[in-house]
């Protein structure tokens, strides 16, 4: 069996691994990507958010994206009963990108690993991490083609963005269940013939379809428009057939959508994804560090994915180069307590979404635009800006807030 020496070996080629490859990459250390799928290969998280932008511009992304033609995201719609909340990420309160792209990820993904190509990493595609042996810092990797060929590959530290493959969690029995309750999601691509172009595409719309049960509108350039319904798998028990038949079942009973979507050409057949919220015992050991979703995945609600999934790879990535060059690294204080502030505060606001919290929030007649404008920066994606209450303190923030907002409603009821 040959054995390939690398100074880091990448697992996945989505954007968690293409972003620590090419900033990794870039400081001069030999870098290789493995990647179990055959690209481009489907998958959900297609609205991204501002904060991610700054990770794709440190890994040298933004210019190869741009020429895709991708859709120009500038915010984010909440519909309920005719009620509309807008956010705009030009409002928000923490200076930074204020847009980004909604984006089909079987092309944003290529983008991305076709671009660390040209910049010198290989990537290796349809090859499974079958073993690793870790020796110190230094780990030797089993993997195999789709031929059965296997290779050693000897590496002096590994980033594992293999994102729901999960590899080194797996191996390790480090996989911790989510305290989040287990949801499901049916959704599929469509024509999307009658959007209105004064309304969309600039930005995703959510519409809150019942208490816990919601829906993603995410338009692409391309005239496709991804749609997806969210709730807990009891929901979805009450619709029979084939998953089409439910979608345009649940579709009818939309008001928002039905006249829109009403026998709109489905461009594959609809999907389910289910009980995806998972965790880890740690994010790093001798020799490893994770990122992206193998940390942790929550919930689509907020498009926190790709967000938490470059931003973790921007941040090891850095800490990876110092390890290499022989400088000591806390990998406790340095990247797991930053990397969970913002796990924590997409978690809060994911939990206030899903509780009603969100739904008094977002929904008042009476907003606070000072208040609005730094929930605003939290719906971009940045979750590490401490100086924002809503980051800093999520979980109470949005406690207190949507109080005072029932108390006034009370407070007038009364008048």
């Amino acid at each position: 069996m040959s054995t390939e020496k690398v100074d880091v070996l990448v697992i996945g080629a989505g954007p968690a691994g293409t972003v620590a490859a090419s900033i990794v990459n870039k400081a001069g250390f030999k870098v290789k990507i493995v990647e179990k799928q055959k690209f481009p290969r489907f998958v959900i998280g297609e609205s991204l958010l501002p904060r991610c932008m700054e990770a794709l511009t440190e890994a040298g992304f933004i210019d190869a994206v741009k020429e895709n033609g991708f859709q120009e995201k500038f915010g984010a719609k909440f519909v309920k009963n005719g009620k509309i909340c807008d956010y705009f990420f030009a409002d928000q309160f923490t200076p930074g990108w204020n847009w980004t792209w909604q984006v089909p990820r079987a092309e944003f993904d290529q983008t991305l690993a076709n671009t660390v190509e040209k910049m010198g990493v290989p990537v290796c595609y349809q090859t499974t991490v079958t073993g690793i042996t870790f020796n110190g810092t230094g780990s030797v990797t089993t993997v195999e083609d789709i031929k059965g060929n296997k290779t050693h590959i000897d590496a002096r530290f590994i980033i594992d963005g293999s994102g729901y493959g999960r590899v080194i969690p797996r191996l390790f029995n480090m996989e911790k269940q989510s305290n989040l309750a287990p949801r499901k999601a049916l959704f599929t691509h469509v024509a999307d013939v009658k959007r209105s172009m004064d309304d969309e595409p600039n930005r995703i719309t959510i519409v809150v379809h019942q208490p816990g049960v919601w829906v993603w509108v995410i338009p692409f350039s391309s005239g496709i428009t991804s749609v997806g319904f969210v709730g807990c798998p009891e929901f979805f028990s009450q619709y029979m057939g084939r998953n089409e038949a439910m979608l345009r079942e649940l579709i009818s009973t939309q008001p928002y959508l039905a006249e829109r979507l009403k026998d709109v050409e489905f461009i594959f057949d609809p999907q389910i994804l289910q009980s995806w919220s998972s965790t880890t015992d740690k994010f790093y050991g001798d020799g490893f560090v994770l990122t992206g979703n193998v940390t942790e995945f929550l919930d689509p609600i907020f498009s926190s994915g790709v967000t938490l999934a470059t931003v973790s790879s921007q941040m090891a990535a850095h800490l990876v180069i110092r390890k290499l060059k022989g400088e000591p690294v806390d990998w406790e204080e340095e990247y797991s307590k930053p990397l969970l502030q913002g796990i924590d505060t997409f978690r809060s606001f994911v939990m206030a979404w899903y509780e009603g919290t969100l739904d008094t929030i977002f929904f008042a007649e009476k907003q606070n635009h000072e208040v609005k404008k730094m929930i605003c920066s939290v719906l971009a994606g940045y979750v590490w800006d401490t100086s924002n209450p809503f980051v800093k303190n999520h979980t109470v923030a949005l406690t207190k807030l949507a109080r005072r907002i029932e108390l006034e409603i009370l407070a007038d009821e009364e008048i």
